[in-house]
C-alpha cells in the first residue's frame, strides 16, 4: 500500500512539473539559446516589389532617423533574415540594407510581418525566415523572368529551403513606378499575373500563397489604373491588402514608419487568415 502511495505521489508530482512547464516554457525560448536556430527555420517568406517593401519608414532626405517602434523589434533566434551573402542571420531593420544597397533604407513591413505571427502563435511559428529581394525604383517589367531581380529571387529562394525550410508566401509590395505613363499602368495587370504564374512555377509551388499590397501612393498620376490592376488579381491564393489612406513621408511617395507596422500586421493577420481557411477547407 506504501508502494502505491509512493508512486501515485511522484505520478501528481509529475503531472504537476509537465503542466508548469506547458504553461511557462515555450519552444521559442529553446530556440533562441540554440546554438543553430538555422536548422530549425520551417518558414520562409520572400519580401519582393519595390522602395516601399524595401522600406523607407523614417528616411528624410537620404536619411534614416533609426527609430525602431516595439512591433518591429529584433527577436534573436526567432525572425532570421537572409542577407545579400547568402547567409541568414539575426533580422533587423533596415532589412533590406545589403539588398537595396543604391538607396537609404529605412523601415519597411518585414519585421512588423513576422513580429506579428510570432506574438499571434509562438508555438506554430518559432522561426521566421525572410528572404528580402525588393529594390527600389523597379518596375514590373524588371521583374519579368529572366530579367536580373527575377532570377536574383529565384535564386535566393532555392538557397533559403536548402535546409529543409519551406516557403510559405510572397509578400509583394510593388507598382509606384508603372503609374508614370498610360501604357505601364494599362498593362500592369496581364504583368503582375504573369509574374505570379512564373515564380510559382520557379518556385515549384503551383499555389503559393500570395499577399500583395494595393497602392498609397505612385510616382505618376495612373495611380487609381494600377491600383485596379491588382485589386483585380484573378488567381488563386493571391490575397490583396490596401495601403490607401495610410500615412506618407513628406516625401509623399513612401509610407511612414508607423504605417509600415500596419501593413505588415495586415499582411500577418491575411496570411494567418489564409492559413486558418485552407486548413478548415482542405485546400491549399
Amino acid at each position: 500500500m506504501a508502494k502505491n502511495g509512493v508512486n501515485l505521489t511522484m505520478f501528481f508530482l509529475f503531472i504537476i512539473t509537465y503542466c508548469y512547464w506547458e504553461s511557462h516554457v515555450k519552444l521559442a525560448d529553446f530556440i533562441t539559446t540554440s546554438p543553430n536556430p538555422i536548422h530549425l527555420i520551417k518558414d520562409v517568406f520572400i519580401l519582393a516589389g519595390q522602395s516601399n517593401m524595401a522600406g523607407r519608414g523614417g528616411v528624410i532626405e537620404r536619411n534614416w532617423d533609426g527609430i525602431v517602434p516595439p512591433e518591429i523589434q529584433s527577436s534573436p533566434g526567432k525572425i532570421l533574415r537572409l542577407g545579400g551573402d547568402l547567409n541568414w542571420e539575426d533580422a533587423e531593420e533596415p532589412l533590406h540594407a545589403d539588398i537595396d544597397v543604391n538607396k537609404t533604407c529605412g523601415v519597411g513591413p518585414g519585421m512588423a510581418f513576422a513580429n506579428a505571427l510570432i506574438d499571434g502563435d509562438p508555438r506554430r511559428f518559432p522561426v521566421v525566415g525572410l528572404v528580402p529581394c525588393a529594390i527600389g525604383g523597379s518596375g514590373i517589367d524588371e521583374w519579368s523572368r529572366g530579367g536580373r531581380l527575377y532570377e536574383r529571387l529565384v535564386r535566393r529562394a532555392a538557397v533559403a529551403v536548402e535546409r529543409g525550410g519551406e516557403i510559405r508566401a510572397v509578400l509583394w509590395f510593388q507598382g509606384e513606378r508603372d503609374t508614370i505613363n498610360i501604357t505601364d499602368a494599362e498593362s500592369y495587370k496581364g504583368k503582375l499575373q504573369r509574374l505570379y504564374i512564373d515564380l510559382r512555377t520557379d518556385l515549384n509551388s503551383p499555389l503559393l500563397p500570395v499577399i500583395q499590397v494595393a497602392l498609397a501612393s505612385g510616382e505618376g498620376s495612373y495611380v487609381e489604373k494600377v491600383r485596379e490592376a491588382q485589386l483585380g488579381i484573378q488567381l488563386p491564393n493571391v490575397i490583396t491588402v490596401d495601403a490607401k489612406g495610410l500615412q506618407l513621408q513628406p516625401d509623399g511617395l513612401h509610407l511612414s514608419t508607423q504605417a509600415q507596422v500596419q501593413v505588415g500586421e495586415m499582411m500577418a493577420h491575411a496570411y494567418t487568415t489564409f492559413r486558418l481557411l485552407s486548413l478548415v477547407t482542405g485546400i491549399n
